[in-house]
Parts: C-alpha cells; sequence; structure tokens
C-alpha cells in the first residue's frame, strides 16, 4: 500500500513479540493485503509490556495482532474470550478485535502439523518436542491429535515438566537427548534464529538418516540444524511452510477474505534468499 492510499478506514495489524526485527510477518501480510485489494497495515511492535499492548490494541482499535515469543501463553490473561482449541493447547498466536472484545486463536498448530505431514505420517512415529514454550504447545498438542508418541525436551525443567504433565507424556531435559532416539525431531526453540545462526539445540553427532527434523525457526531459511539434518541423510522440514500457513489462518480470520497462499510464500522465500 502506498503511503498516499492510508486513509482512516485503514485496518491496523501488527505482530507482539520481544524481539521482532526478524519477522518478516509484516512483509507477508502487507503483500497480501496489497494483492487483494484490502485497505490494511501490518507493522512489528517489539513489546516488553504485555499488558499495556493489549490495552493499546482495544484502544487504539487495531484489528487484530499475531503474538510472537515471548508472548503467547501470557497473552491469555489479558483477553476476552479464548478459542476451545487455544485453551486446550493453551497459546495463543492469534488475536482478534471484534468491537473491543479481544478473540484468541491459536494458528501455530495448523501451520506445523500441515507442513510437517508434507513430509511424513505423524500417527505412531515416535516425536521429539525440543522446547515448551507457546510454540511447542502447539505443536505437541497437534502430534497427540494425529496419533503420535511425544516426548518433551527442555532446558527450562519447570516449563518442560509443566507441558509434560498438561499433556500426560515424559519430559527429559535437554541434554538427556542422545538417550530418547527418536522419528521426528522438531526444534520449537529460538535456537539458530538470525542472528546467533550457528547454535543448534542439539549436536549434529545425534542426527540419524531415519529421521525427519523439522525446525520452526524460519531465518535463516535453512539453519543449522538442517542444514547437519541434510548432511546426516536426514528428511528435513524448514520454518517458512509452518510460517506461511499459520499467517494465512491468521489473515483469513482478520479479512474474512481467501489468503493468496503462494504469494505469500513466494515473497517470504524471496525475502530469505
Amino acid at each position: 500500500m502506498k503511503q498516499s492510499d492510508i486513509n482512516t478506514k485503514t485496518c491496523l495489524y501488527g505482530v507482539l513479540g520481544d524481539p521482532v526485527s526478524h519477522s518478516l510477518s509484516p512483509l507477508m501480510h502487507n503483500t497480501a493485503f496489497d494483492h487483494i485489494g484490502y485497505n490494511g497495515v501490518y507493522l512489528a511492535f517489539g513489546v516488553k509490556d504485555l499488558g499495556s499492548a493489549v490495552a493499546g490494541i482495544r484502544a487504539l482499535g487495531i484489528k487484530g495482532a499475531s503474538v510472537t515469543i515471548p508472548h503467547k501463553i501470557k497473552v491469555m490473561d489479558y483477553l476476552d474470550e479464548i478459542d476451545e482449541q487455544a485453551l486446550k493447547i493453551g497459546a495463543v498466536n492469534t488475536i482478534v478485535n471484534r468491537n473491543g472484545h479481544l478473540f484468541g486463536y491459536n494458528s501455530d498448530c495448523l501451520g506445523a502439523i500441515h507442513a510437517l505431514k508434507e513430509k511424513t505420517p505423524i500417527r505412531d512415529k515416535h516425536v521429539v518436542i525440543a522446547g515448551a514454550g507457546g510454540a511447542a504447545r502447539a505443536i505437541a498438542f497437534g502430534i497427540l491429535a494425529e496419533g503420535g508418541k511425544l516426548t518433551i525436551l527442555s532446558q527450562i525443567k519447570e516449563e518442560g515438566e509443566a507441558l509434560a504433565m498438561d499433556l500426560g507424556v515424559d519430559y527429559y531435559p535437554l541434554s538427556e537427548y542422545l538417550d530418547h532416539g527418536c522419528d521426528i525431531f522438531i526444534n520449537a526453540t529460538p535456537v539458530g534464529m538470525t542472528p546467533h545462526v550457528d547454535d543448534m539445540p542439539v549436536g549434529p553427532e545425534y542426527l540419524k538418516a531415519s529421521m525427519t527434523v523439522m525446525d520452526i525457526v524460519y531465518n535463516p531459511l535453512k539453519t543449522r540444524l538442517l542444514d547437519e539434518a541434510e548432511k546426516a541423510g536426514c528428511k528435513w522440514v524448514d520454518g517458512v511452510s509452518m510460517f506461511v500457513y499459520q499467517g494465512v489462518s491468521q489473515f483469513e480470520s482478520w479479512t474474512g477474505k481467501k489468503a493468496p497462499v503462494d504469494l505469500m510464500r513466494q515473497v517470504v522465500l524471496s525475502a530469505l534468499a
């Protein structure tokens, strides 16, 4: 949208997170708005005071927001109503403002499962998730719904144990990964995200050719984890597919319009290239 096209009827959206400088959500959503001729603008908001930020959504009439690290769980305390699936997951990544009434949804689950099933079946597979935050919760919920067998790994013991207890699955410290091989390994932490591109949640010696490895980090497009997974002969799933599919769900919830999926994927891939 050109600056001259912004007017008093322009709908404002944004992403709430800390950090958000790496986010490609503004590029993806603004391109999609422009493509369908929707009078909307999407911005990135670096948020430390989450309560005040959500109050600002109401006060300013912001139509909707994405929620990212580290706010996906805490944001639930500030919303008026939460979707049943998001309640079960225990995390929200999407806010829809309906006349000052804030609804919370979770599109991470749909995005992750859609992306993963493009490469591997999930039923009866042993899945290990590194991480216990909002994204990990959403993905874990989806894995169990698809009939996968799940183990949670986390460096933060309290978070890992809490998530494992909520789901009725096993928890182990991340350092014990070697003792618990798997069919599918998913990094649901920010480890490896720009600018810390040399970091990995586990060492390359733990990656076996029989595994499928998924990393929800999408910037860089191919993290060091995925590079090492490819070298080990693993199938691998980058974070772009999950990112795009969850964004498509958000876009359609906010606008009531069909999202231009291929364009959204193309513009993200082009930016990362």
